[in-house]
């Protein structure tokens, strides 16, 4: 508990600076991160008998995370045009196999797609919360983290206090939807506090934020376990000592933020 709670802090003190130093210091770490959830995904999936093409995994993962960041954090035309080059990468990861002696080579290629899709494509998307209005502003990513957490915390300590009735127990026995709902209130409640802070929405707006974040995040994290009880694995890897690994740590995210951004894309423009 010492060791999980220790962990625990200096994460959160890491992801909060991360968004806060400005833009930089913003897109490095999130690249950075989502390559690593990247390896992390492919690693389980080797683990299971899957040979993934990570090589081009990578090439992809890297070529669209710094693309998408460059065409959403500027107005240069330039980059742009530069989207067309993930065609030559996208296309490799197909060559690739067939230079491979394997009995499943499609199987390697759905895994090396879904890999991106699941790890890299949502920070594409969170790195693009801070842009949204055009320049750097942190003040959507910053509160997209602290009411995912107060989801987290609210759906735990509700469970534990009054859960009874399983939310989905086939993919995660102990989630009830009394702690669903406690988690999806807490965060729309962080949301209202936000709204006292930061004016770039209405404060109903940012109540629905949190409602998206505690609902779409809930589903983020029980896709996470069917997948991880598909590979017959307990936690996604040991990076964070006592919270398991990095995909253990943003199931909620990979399925939140993307709806998040639409949403927030559609009421501020």
């Amino acid at each position: 508990m010492k060791t999980r709670a220790i962990t625990g802090f200096f994460f959160i003190i890491v992801m909060l600076a991360s968004v806060l130093l400005g833009h930089y210091p913003f897109g490095i770490f999130y690249l950075l991160l989502s390559i690593l959830c990247l390896r992390e995904f492919y690693s389980l999936v080797k683990q299971s008998g899957v040979d993934v093409n990570q090589t081009t995994g990578f090439i992809n993962g890297i070529a669209i995370y710094v693309l998408f960041a460059l065409v959403t954090a500027t107005e240069v035309p330039l980059y742009h045009k530069l989207l067309l080059l993930l065609t030559i990468t996208v296309i490799a990861v197909f060559v690739q196999e067939l230079f491979k002696k394997s009995t499943a080579p499609f199987t390697n290629i759905a895994y090396t797609f879904l890999g991106l899709v699941l790890t890299v494509i949502p920070f594409t998307f969170f790195h693009a919360l801070a842009y949204i209005k055009g320049d750097f502003n942190f003040h959507y990513p910053l509160a997209f983290l602290v009411m995912l957490w107060a989801n987290d915390t609210g759906a735990y300590l509700t469970g534990m206090a009054i859960g009874r009735t399983k939310l989905f127990e086939r993919h995660s026995p102990k989630k009830t939807w009394e702690g669903f709902i406690g988690g999806v209130l807490i965060s729309a409640g962080v949301g209202l506090i936000i709204s006292h802070f930061y004016a770039d929405i209405l404060w109903y707006q940012w109540a629905i934020m949190g409602v998206i974040i505690g609902t779409v995040g809930t589903m983020g994290d029980l896709v996470e376990s069917m997948f991880k009880r598909s590979i017959n694995v307990k936690d996604s890897g040991g990076i964070l000592p006592g919270h398991g690994g990095l995909l253990d740590r943003f199931d909620g995210l990979f399925l939140a933020v993307p709806v998040v951004y639409t949403y927030l894309y559609l009421i501020s423009n």
